[in-house]
């Protein structure tokens, strides 16, 4: 990273999404994308389709471990997940990560 710059990502593993509810499960992730957003240190959330299978990923990024939490643990957070929990198969898996090599894409200009 740039200038020592730490990124903390959660990749979050979300379990298959119910039979007619992809929709509403997208709509639901671009949704809570505007309230995780507003958190102190939030740097980005993205959601990327499977090319193979029913499975989505989310990669969330924040400036650290302690912001990532805050957010976490908050009662925004909470009835986020209120919203998206009927619509799964099950629960989704977390993983924690530090950045520690970057490499970032440049758009090039002309």
């Amino acid at each position: 990273m740039k200038g020592g710059e730490k990124v903390f990502v959660n990749i979050v593993e979300f379990p298959p999404i119910k039979k007619g509810k992809d929709e509403e499960f997208r709509e639901w992730f671009e949704w809570s994308n505007t309230i995780y957003e507003k958190f102190n240190g939030f740097k980005s959330r993205r959601l990327l389709k499977p090319t193979k299978g029913r499975k989505y990923v989310a990669i969330v990024e924040h400036e650290t471990e302690q912001t990532f939490m805050a957010m976490h643990l908050s009662d925004e957070r909470q009835k986020a997940w209120e919203k998206v929990e009927p619509l799964l198969e099950g629960s989704p898996t977390p993983h924690f990560y530090e950045v520690v090599i970057s490499s970032e894409m440049k758009k090039k200009t002309r």
